[in-house]
C-alpha cells in the first residue's frame, strides 16, 4: 500500500465526504492521507484493530467476507465511494469481524480513527453523517440476508455484477469465476453455470481473470431488486445529513 498526503482540500471523490459541507470537511482534512491499494490486498483480517477508516474514492471497490469453519469466505457487503471501511467503529479501536478486502483496486483516503471520533465531537453534521450511514450498513446487511434466502442464484449473481460495475464506472470487473462463486457462497459449477447463460444472451463476456457486462439494461432487469431498496435507503437517509 502506497501513501501520500492528501493533496485535494474539498475534491474528496468519496461520495460518503462530499455529503459533508467544506466547513465540515475541513475538520477531517488534516488527518487524511490518500494511499492506493491492489485488487486482492487485505485492508483488515478478523481480529485486527481497526486504527484507520479507509474511503473508496473513484472506481475503488471493497467488500466484507466473513470466514466460516470450512475456510469458505462468504461476500456480505460491497463498499464504494458511497461508502467506508472502519467508518462505523466507535468509542476507541475494536477488532475487525470480518475480512476487508479489495476487489477493485484504486485510491483510498485513510483517516485514523482518533480523528474521526474528535470530529464527530466537534461536529454535529460529522456525528450524524456517520450515525446515518451505520444505518445504511445495517440496511446491506439486512437485504443481504434476505436475498441470499429467496432469491435464485442467477439473480443475486445479476444483482452483484450490476452493483460492481456501477460502483465502478466501467464495465469490466476483475473477477474470476471462482471468486464469484466464493463470494455469493456457492459452488464453482452453479457460477459458471449462470454465466454460460449469460454469455448465450450476450450479456457479459468472461476472460482470463475478468467478467465484463455488455448489456447492462438486461442484467439488471435479469437481477433482483435489492440494489434498487439499498440504494433508495441511501439516497433518503444520507441525504437528510442537515436539517432543512
Amino acid at each position: 500500500m502506497a501513501t501520500v498526503e492528501f493533496p485535494r482540500p474539498v475534491d474528496s471523490h468519496s461520495d460518503l465526504l462530499d455529503a459533508l459541507r467544506p466547513d465540515d470537511l475541513a475538520l477531517l482534512i488534516p488527518g487524511l492521507v490518500e494511499c492506493h491499494f491492489d485488487s486482492g490486498e487485505v485492508v483488515y483480517n478478523p481480529g485486527d484493530n481497526v486504527e484507520y477508516c479507509y474511503f473508496p474514492t473513484g472506481p475503488a471497490m471493497c467488500s466484507y467476507f466473513v470466514e466460516l469453519e470450512d475456510g469458505t469466505a462468504v461476500e456480505t457487503i460491497l463498499v464504494g465511494r458511497e461508502g467506508a471501511l472502519g467508518g462505523i467503529v466507535s468509542a476507541g479501536n475494536l477488532p475487525a469481524y470480518a475480512r476487508a478486502s479489495v476487489l477493485h483496486g484504486g485510491e483510498f483516503l485513510r483517516l485514523p480513527v482518533r480523528d474521526l471520533e474528535e470530529a464527530k465531537r466537534r461536529s454535529p453534521a460529522i456525528s450524524h453523517l456517520f450515525a446515518r450511514y451505520a444505518d445504511c450498513v445495517m440496511a446491506q446487511v439486512f437485504q443481504s440476508i434476505a436475498c441470499n434466502a429467496v432469491h435464485t442464484i442467477e439473480q443475486r449473481a445479476a444483482k452483484w455484477l450490476s452493483a460492481a460495475v456501477e460502483r465502478i464506472g466501467r464495465n469490466d470487473v476483475t473477477m474470476t469465476q471462482e471468486q464469484l462463486a466464493s463470494m455469493m457462497g456457492i459452488g464453482r459449477s452453479y457460477a459458471s453455470r449462470v454465466l454460460q447463460r449469460f454469455k448465450r444472451e450476450s450479456m457479459v463476456r468472461t476472460r482470463r481473470g475478468g467478467i465484463e457486462v455488455l448489456d447492462r439494461p438486461a442484467l439488471r432487469q435479469r437481477a433482483c431488486g435489492c440494489n434498487d431498496q439499498v440504494d433508495s435507503h441511501f439516497d433518503r437517509v444520507l441525504g437528510e445529513v442537515y436539517p432543512l
